[in-house]
């Protein structure tokens, strides 16, 4: 069996691995948008012969989770060409499809992973294992072929609201691992010893700024980071406050087929439709699609008599309805995701809009990634053969953490 990681040996994001096996049979570990990108562009598609479906040695490609540094390249791909991912991640995916800007094409139909459950795909040997991580329905995935055994952890964590799955592998790991792909997108930015809040300890930072809030509280972050979808909730729950969220993110949520996970027709949620997005719904006569979620449907007077007692999920497409409505005197913005995201030129009309306003803003936030001593737990319960450093900009921050590092470098092709 041979690997080559197309692109990650040296960078977070647009995560692609190539396995082949010795008849020659290939699949694919993901095939993410790099964060840099600026466009979904076609150009950013790593040099991998099949990708336009001419060749059928290329078996399929598999998605480890939802995000699009891990996905977002399969709208370039030919549409023979069969994905797996999870079920419940194909169909946020295709719900959330829709409402992106640009050219989405839902991915492919192919197998879904279900937990454990092992499946031959040609001469491989596939199990997928149900994982902790700020995407819904994530996995790590043992490869199976010619003798040798391929552990990729895609990415995870270990102090989510899911964080026992996590556990559970570590405490029963696949037997004889020959390589371990490990994600380290902690390593160089916090040290051995810092760890990460866990979302119970977000959920009441977050309790505390809404008990004290006087106007509206914008809280910004991904509808498709559930946990912190969750943790929101619960935050409303103890304050007393009213989760105001909108189309998309009812649709994200409904999406999920968990019903223990806020819905929009939940009585502590209200469903406010901003201005853009009924454009949107009118445009693409999504009609049926609205009128499932219409139970809580508030508008801009209700939000407005209400302002001081809810919770906007915010999106930026509800800048104008806000400044409209008046929305934004004794408003607090909330920002809950990676720190990096809001310092990137591309948010910049965002900090104007603040500073015009005058709205402050407090971050609130904890990584979907495992914290380097983390990291070093998971590796010594799996005791791989090997390590391989992948999702990284600093591999070699590796050696200073695990035994038997072996180093490479994109477009590399290795043995197992």
């Amino acid at each position: 069996m041979q690997v080559c990681i197309h692109r990650g040996t040296n960078e977070i994001g647009g995560s692609c691995v190539e396995v082949v096996s010795g008849c020659g049979k290939r699949i694919i570990l993901d095939l993410g948008l790099p964060l840099n990108a600026e466009s979904n562009d076609k150009k950013y598609l790593p040099d991998i012969s099949g990708l336009d479906g001419s060749d059928d040695s290329l078996l399929a490609v598999m998605i480890s989770h939802p995000h699009l540094d891990h996905f977002g390249l399969l709208g370039h791909i030919a549409g023979n060409i069969p994905v797996i991912m999870g079920a419940d991640a194909r169909r946020i995916l295709i719900k959330a499809a829709p409402f992106l800007r640009g050219e989405w094409r839902v991915p492919a139909m192919g197998l879904n992973f279900k937990s454990e459950k092992t499946f031959d795909l040609g001469p491989f040997r596939i199990t997928p294992y149900l994982i902790d991580h700020s995407a819904y329905d994530a996995y790590s995935i043992l490869i199976e072929a010619d003798g040798k055994r391929l552990f990729y952890s895609g990415d995870f964590r270990m102090h989510g609201r899911k964080a026992k799955l996590t556990q559970k592998l570590m405490a029963s790991p696949p037997e004889k691992i020959d390589v371990l792909l490990l994600e380290g997108s902690t390593l160089g930015r916090v040290g051995y010893e810092e760890s990460f809040p866990d979302e119970a300890e977000i959920e009441d930072t977050l309790a505390a700024v809404f008990e004290d809030a006087t106007g509206l509280t914008l809280v910004h972050t991904s509808a498709q980071n559930i946990d912190r979808v969750v943790s929101i909730f619960r935050a409303c729950k103890k304050t007393g406050k009213t989760l105001v969220i909108d189309l998309y993110t009812a649709v994200v949520l409904e999406a999920t087929g968990n019903k223990n996970i806020p819905q929009s027709d939940w009585p502590e949620i209200a469903l406010y439709v901003p201005e853009k997005q009924r454009i949107q719904i009118k445009q693409n006569q999504w009609f049926a699609l609205l009128k499932k979620h219409l139970k809580s449907r508030i508008y801009i007077g209700n939000l407005q008599s209400i302002a001081n007692k809810s919770i906007l999920l915010f999106r930026p497409l509800h800048m104008q309805d806000l400044e409209n409505g008046g929305l934004l005197d004794d408003a607090l913005y909330i920002f809950s995701q990676w720190e990096g995201y809001w310092e990137q030129d591309s948010n910049s009309y965002l900090r104007d809009w603040l500073n015009k306003y005058t709205v402050p803003k407090v971050s609130i936030h904890t990584s979907g990634h495992a914290s380097p001593s983390d990291l070093k737990r998971f590796a010594v319960a799996l005791a791989p053969e090997r390590i391989v450093p992948i999702h990284t900009f600093r591999p070699e921050k590796y050696h200073d953490l695990f035994d038997s590092v072996e180093m490479h470098y994109d477009s590399e092709f290795w043995k197992v």
